[in-house]
């Protein structure tokens, strides 16, 4: 069988390996949120990976596997506007070729990647769109309604309200397994709803990394290569909790130069000389399978996914394309612009209240004052009305009396966890995040939650580790 170029689905087979825990992967697991590579829970199984032809015996364990494709930097000598026109082709062939006939849930955001998607779906007659914000948080739906009006497409809003998560988070540790966190994906809060709007989700994963540079110099070192993409992976709080389960656990060595020596090998291994391709070629090939597929279950447990930054042919596409033209979205911009002038001009959020036609002018004097503006009213409102904006998913997970009393007794009562990470642990980091500085501890505790939940999954399986 052959893996596409990102798989829109983590696959696993058994190999020859110990059916014990592998340690230091869930070390890495801790520390990133993610696998790298083939890594799974059990040495006895891996991930299959991108891009990759692989043969099974009768009993469906791997016997050899190699590489179809790889990643390279090969850039035509190409303008923004023939660019953009290979793109627009590309794309809305994608579009035509799955999408045709089907009833389309598209999610809105204010960003680029779904405009991009509801521009070329100004043809499809089927189309619903939803977004979804916080309870007391900023107006997160105000650029999917906008869009939407601009379009004339259905338009739903949903509320993510407090502490959802303890409703559907054994439903969701079935969906992704254990292998991604619970905070992330919350589209949970409300899938069985938003399944009912059609029968095939069109996602736009993965197009923010294709369509943007890096941001690093084309001169930079191997090894400074290597530490951009540990501190890309790293979350806060992620290295101290790996780094007490390494010792917990009595692995050899440390894991910071474990992590720093596999980040190596597998760069390494990217046959690349421009950095900034190298990198995204990294993110495609081991982030964007194992984390954000994991979370792309919730979509497909429930609806077929359409994902066209995912396409074999859009994967290739970029490989041809100058990182200077690739760089700052400009491609999706001028895509957008092209196809959809009403479009272009509604706020993009990250330049809010500036469009895709004057954005470049956020940072100018002319615009201080609105900025100024802007953030006088949300210290108002924080500190004078107390009224504080939920902007990060842990907040309405984790925070508060009763999200608080289901987290004591999924990290607390759970015996088989007990026998994976040792009570000490779990109290440190829990304490840290409840008495101190939460936002750089919401990661390991969430972190300790999934491994929680993996060692439930067990049920009847013991985990020896010593």
């Amino acid at each position: 069988m052959r893996t596409r170029i990102i798989p829109e689905k983590q696959t696993f087979a058994k190999n020859s390996g110990s059916s014990d825990p592998d340690l230091r992967a869930i070390c890495v697991f801790s520390a990133i949120g993610f696998f790298l590579g083939k890594d799974t829970y059990f040495n006895d199984i891996e991930a299959l990976q991108p891009a990759t032809e692989y043969e099974f015996d009768e009993n469906s364990k791997i016997i050899s596997s190699g590489k179809y494709w790889n990643w390279h930097y090969d850039p035509k000598e190409i303008n923004l506007k023939q660019a953009t026109e290979e793109f627009a082709n590309l794309f809305e062939r994608i579009v035509h070729e799955k999408l045709n006939g089907r009833e389309i849930i598209l999610p809105l955001s204010g960003g680029l990647d779904s405009r991009t998607q509801a521009a070329s779906l100004r043809k499809e007659d089927s189309v619903k769109c939803y977004s979804y914000k916080f309870e007391r948080s900023f107006d997160e739906t105000k650029y999917g309604k906008a869009i939407c009006a601009s379009l004339g497409i259905p338009f739903r809003e949903y509320i993510i309200r407090e502490g959802y998560l303890w409703d559907v988070i054994d439903e969701l540790s079935e969906i992704n397994q254990c292998y991604a966190d619970f905070t992330h994906p919350r589209q949970m809060a409300h899938i069985h709803e938003i399944s009912e709007l059609g029968n095939v989700f069109f996602l736009g994963h993965w197009g923010d990394v294709l369509f943007d540079s890096i941001g690093v110099r084309n001169d930079i070192r191997f090894d400074e290569q290597v530490n951009v993409i540990i501190n890309k992976l790293l979350k806060k709080g992620g290295e101290e909790l790996a780094e007490k389960l390494w010792n917990m656990w009595g692995l050899a060595g440390k894991f910071r130069d474990y992590l720093d020596e596999r980040v190596s090998k597998l760069l390494d291994e990217i046959k690349i000389d421009n950095p900034g391709s190298r990198i995204r070629a990294f993110k495609s090939t081991y982030w964007a399978p194992r984390w954000t597929s994991a979370n792309m279950n919730v979509f497909s447990h429930f609806h077929e996914t359409v994902l066209p930054y995912y396409d074999d042919e859009m994967c290739e596409f970029i490989c041809g394309i100058p990182e200077e033209i690739l760089a700052d979205r400009k491609i999706q911009i001028e895509y957008i612009k092209m196809k959809d002038p009403g479009l272009a001009e509604i706020p993009w959020q990250t330049y809010d209240p500036l469009n895709l036609y004057n954005y470049k002018y956020f940072r100018d004097i002319s615009n201080l004052p609105g900025r100024i503006i802007a953030k006088g009213k949300k210290i108002l409102k924080e500190n004078i009305f107390n009224k504080k904006e939920i902007r990060s998913n842990w907040e309405i997970q984790f925070k508060g009396e009763k999200n608080d009393e289901q987290l004591r007794k999924r990290l607390f009562g759970n015996e088989e966890f007990k026998l994976l990470v040792n009570k000490e642990i779990t109290t440190e980091f829990y304490n840290k995040f409840k008495n101190g500085d939460s936002r750089n501890y919401a990661h390991p505790v969430s972190m300790l939650l999934t491994l929680s939940q993996f060692a439930k999954s067990l049920q009847n399986k013991t985990l020896d580790i010593n």
